[in-house]
C-alpha cells in the first residue's frame, strides 16, 4: 500500500513555511516569500522537500494551504475595480458605518474610506422588511440601466437591505445581471455572511468581490502549476474559522482565507495543548511580519463572529474593516523579526507595524535594507548565530545591522547599537507582553495562570522575555516550531460553519421554525463538507448568539442539537453571561440573533505525551556571550542544540537551544527539559 504524503504550506509576510509530511517522517523548510509570484515560492520549496523525502509530486496525496494575500490585497488596496449593488437610500451604509467613534477624544478623527468609493457604489428600488416579506418588490425594470453602469467592472457585489431574512431580491438580481454581464464574478451577502447589521454585511460582501478576481486568478494558477509538476492531488485552503475548505469553495469565498495562516497556528497550539493535558494555554506566534495571540481553553481555541482587518489606527478596535465570518478570536499586532525600529516625535523608540518583510528584509540580511528590524536587535544582543541563520543557508552581517541601528535610532537617541539594539527588543516584548494582558483581561483572564506555547520563526527568541514580564511559569516550544502554522493546517479538520440571522425571543419561540432552520444549515454545511470528504464520519457543532433584549452585542452559546428547548438555551445563555460577567440580569427577556451549525470531520487525538523521564543535564556546545535583556549587562549563555535535549534531559538558563528553523531562549531562572514527542518543556525554577 502506497504511504500518504501530506504538504503543508504557509505564505506569510517574510517567510513561505512549508511542511511534508509521510512514512512516519516530517521535514519543514522556510524560504523567502516572493512576493510578486506567491506560488514560485511553493513550487521551488516542493521541489525541494520532495526532493529530500526522495518521493515525486506525483506521490502527495493533500495539500493544505493557507495565505495572507487575501488579507494583504484588502490592506494594500490591490483588489479588482469592484461595484456595489444596494438598496436604493443605503447607498453611503459603507461610510457612515456604525457612526461609533473610535477615538472618542481625537478632534482630528479620519474614518478609513471604504474598499468601494462612493462613485462606485449603485442602487435599485425594491424593499424587503425585516422579517422577510416584500415591502416594495424589486425593480427589474431598472436593470438593463444599470447594467450599463456596471459593464466596466471587474467584480460586481450585491447586498440588499434583509436579504440575511430572505434572499430572493439578491438572488434574482444576481441572475438578471449575470445574463447581461456574462463573465463577470457576482457575490451576495446572503451567500458570504447572512448575518443582521448591514454595515458588516455589506463591508464583508464587498471585501469578497474585490479580492475574489484575484484569488480565483491566484488558486487556478497554483492549481495548474501543482498539476504541471505532476501533484494531482486535492488542494484544500485553511480558512479563518481554524478548518479547510475545497479550492472551489475557496476562490468562490475568499473573504474566508483572511487569517488563515494564523488559524493554523491556533488550531497547532491547540492540538499541543491536548496532547500534553493543559486547560488554559496561551498561543504565542510571532513570525516575520506579526505577532498573533490566542486564548485556548479546553483545548480549543476561542472563536468570534466578526473581526476587523486594515486598521488605520495603530491596532485600535473600530478603526478597521469588519468582517462578518466564523474566525478563530486572537489579538495581532504589527511585531515580527523583520518590524522596523523608529524614533518618534517624541524621541521614544516605535517598533512596527512597518516591516521590512522579505524584500528587502532586515539590514542584517544583506539585500539592501537599511532600516534596523527586530532581527538585527536580536542578532547584537547575541541571540543568533550570525553563520548559522536558517540553518547556515542565510548569513547574517553583523556590521549591517550595526550601522542600521546607528543611523537610524542609535545617534538621534545617543546611544551606543547594543544599548539602542536592547531598547528596541524590550519596546517589542512590552508591546507584545501589554497586547497579552489586555486580550486576556477582555476575556476574564489572567495571563499568569496560563501555560505559553510559542512558534513561529521568531517566537522563541522572545517567548521566555514574555514569561517574566507576565509572570507566566511555564513554555512550551513544540518541535517545528518555526513552521508551526503550516504544521497546524495538517491538523485540521476539513469543515464548514453556515449560519443564519433569524430573531427569536424565547419567551414566544417557535420551536418548529427553529428546528427547520438548524436543519437546513446542517444540510448546506454537511454537503461541503462531504464534497471534499466523502465517506468520511462527520461532527457537528450548533451555536446560538444570545443576549438581552435590547442589547446591542450578543454572545456565543453552544447548543446539544438541531431541535434546542428554550429551557436549554436560558440555562446555557445564563451560565455563559455569568462567567463572562459575574452576574445575570433578572427579569428581561432573552432572545437569539443568530444560528449557525459547523460541520466538520471527525478527528482521532494523538496520545498524550508520557511525563519526562529522569535525566541528565546537557553539556553545552560552546558558550556566546550576549546582552541580558533585564539588566542590560553582558553575560554569557550555554549554547545546546535543541536535539541534545532528549526526553528527559535538560539545559538551566540562560541558554540558546538552537534548530534550523529558529533558536530557543531560555532565561536566567528556567530550566528546559526535552518531552518524548520532541517539545521543549521550559519551567521558571527561581
Amino acid at each position: 500500500m502506497a504511504e500518504d504524503w501530506h504538504l503543508g504550506v504557509d505564505i506569510g509576510g517574510t517567510f513561505t513555511d512549508l511542511v511534508l509530511e509521510g512514512a512516519g517522517t516530517s521535514r519543514t523548510l522556510k524560504v523567502l516569500t516572493t512576493h510578486n509570484a506567491p506560488d514560485d515560492a511553493i513550487m521551488a520549496g516542493l521541489a525541494r522537500l520532495t526532493g529530500e523525502a526522495r518521493i515525486t509530486p506525483s506521490d502527495l496525496t493533500r495539500i493544505i494551504h493557507g495565505t495572507t494575500l487575501a488579507t494583504n490585497a484588502l490592506i494594500e488596496r490591490r483588489g479588482a475595480k469592484t461595484a456595489f449593488v444596494t438598496t436604493e437610500g443605503f447607498r453611503d451604509v459603507l461610510e457612515m458605518r456604525t457612526e461609533s467613534r473610535f477615538e472618542q477624544y481625537d478632534l482630528n478623527l479620519v474614518l478609513p474610506d471604504p474598499v468601494i468609493p462612493r462613485k462606485d457604489r449603485h442602487v435599485i428600488a425594491g424593499r424587503l422588511l425585516a422579517d422577510g416579506s416584500e415591502l416594495t418588490p424589486l425593480d427589474f425594470d431598472a436593470v438593463p440601466a444599470l447594467a450599463e453602469r456596471l459593464k466596466d467592472y471587474e467584480s460586481i457585489a450585491i447586498g440588499l437591505l434583509h436579504a440575511y431574512a430572505n434572499p430572493a431580491h439578491e438572488q434574482a438580481l444576481r441572475e438578471a445581471l449575470s445574463k447581461a454581464l456574462p463573465g463577470i464574478p457576482i457575490s451576495i451577502s446572503s451567500e458570504v455572511s447572512p448575518q443582521m447589521r448591514e454595515y458588516e454585511r455589506f463591508s464583508t460582501t464587498c471585501a469578497n468581490a474585490y479580492i475574489r478576481p484575484l484569488m480565483e486568478a491566484y488558486l487556478t494558477r497554483l492549481a495548474g502549476r501543482l498539476t504541471e509538476a505532476g501533484a494531482g492531488c486535492p488542494v484544500f485552503l485553511m480558512h479563518s474559522g481554524g478548518g479547510i475548505m475545497a479550492l472551489d469553495q475557496a476562490a468562490l469565498f475568499p473573504v474566508r482565507l483572511v487569517e488563515s495562516g494564523p488559524a493554523g497556528g491556533a488550531i497547532f497550539a491547540a492540538d499541543l495543548a491536548r496532547r500534553h493535558g493543559l486547560d488554559r494555554v496561551l498561543s504565542f506566534d510571532m513570525g516575520g511580519t506579526t505577532a498573533k495571540i490566542c486564548l485556548i481553553r479546553g483545548g480549543a481555541p476561542k472563536t468570534a463572529r466578526v473581526f476587523e482587518v486594515a486598521r488605520s489606527y495603530r491596532f485600535k478596535k473600530g478603526s478597521g474593516m469588519p468582517i462578518s465570518i466564523p474566525v478563530i478570536d486572537m489579538v495581532e499586532i504589527g511585531a515580527g523579526g523583520g518590524s522596523l525600529g523608529s524614533v518618534d516625535a517624541l524621541s521614544r523608540i516605535a517598533v512596527g507595524p512597518e516591516s521590512a518583510g522579505s524584500e528587502p528584509g532586515p539590514a542584517c540580511y544583506g539585500q539592501g535594507g537599511e532600516r534596523p528590524a527586530v532581527t538585527d536587535a536580536d542578532l547584537l544582543l547575541g541571540k543568533l548565530d550570525p553563520e548559522n541563520f536558517a540553518g547556515g543557508e542565510i548569513r547574517l552581517h553583523p556590521d549591517r545591522a550595526e550601522a542600521a541601528m546607528t543611523a537610524h535610532i542609535g545617534t538621534a537617541l545617543d546611544l551606543e547599537a547594543t544599548e539602542a539594539a536592547r531598547g528596541m527588543a524590550e519596546v517589542v516584548d512590552e508591546t507584545m507582553a501589554n497586547a497579552a494582558r489586555v486580550h486576556a483581561v477582555e476575556n476574564g483572564e489572567d495571563p499568569a495562570d496560563y501555560t505559553m506555547i510559542a512558534f513561529g520563526g521568531a517566537a522563541p527568541l522572545h517567548a521566555g522575555r514574555l514569561c517574566e514580564k507576565l509572570g507566566i511559569n511555564r513554555l512550551l516550544v513544540p518541535k517545528g516550531a518555526g513552521v508551526g502554522s503550516a504544521i497546524g493546517f495538517l491538523r485540521a479538520p476539513v469543515s464548514f460553519e453556515a449560519a443564519r440571522s433569524r430573531p427569536e425571543r424565547l419567551d414566544s419561540f417557535d420551536a418548529g421554525a427553529v428546528a427547520d432552520l438548524l436543519d437546513d444549515l446542517n444540510r448546506e454545511a454537511r454537503t461541503i463538507v462531504e464534497a471534499c470528504a466523502p465517506g468520511v464520519e462527520v461532527e457537528r457543532l450548533v451555536t446560538a448568539q444570545v443576549r438581552y433584549v435590547g442589547q446591542g452585542w450578543d454572545i456565543p452559546v453552544r447548543l446539544p442539537g438541531l431541535a434546542p428547548k428554550v429551557e436549554e438555551i436560558a440555562e446555557t445563555f445564563e451560565e455563559t453571561y455569568r462567567a463572562l460577567f459575574s452576574r445575570t440580569v433578572e427579569n428581561l427577556p432573552v432572545e437569539v440573533t443568530s444560528w449557525a451549525v459547523e460541520v466538520r470531520t471527525a478527528q482521532t487525538e494523538a496520545p498524550p505525551v508520557p511525563a519526562a523521564m529522569n535525566g541528565a543535564p546537557v553539556k553545552p556546545e560552546s558558550l556566546r556571550t550576549f546582552i541580558d535583556p533585564a539588566s542590560g549587562a553582558a553575560a554569557t549563555a550555554k549554547v545546546v542544540p535543541r536535539d541534545a535535549l532528549t526526553d528527559g534531559a535538560s539545559c538551566a538558563g540562560p541558554a540558546f537551544l538552537t534548530e534550523r528553523e529558529t533558536t530557543i531562549v531560555v532565561p536566567a531562572g528556567f530550566t528546559a527539559t526535552g518531552r518524548a514527542d520532541g517539545t521543549i518543556d521550559i519551567r521558571r525554577t527561581t
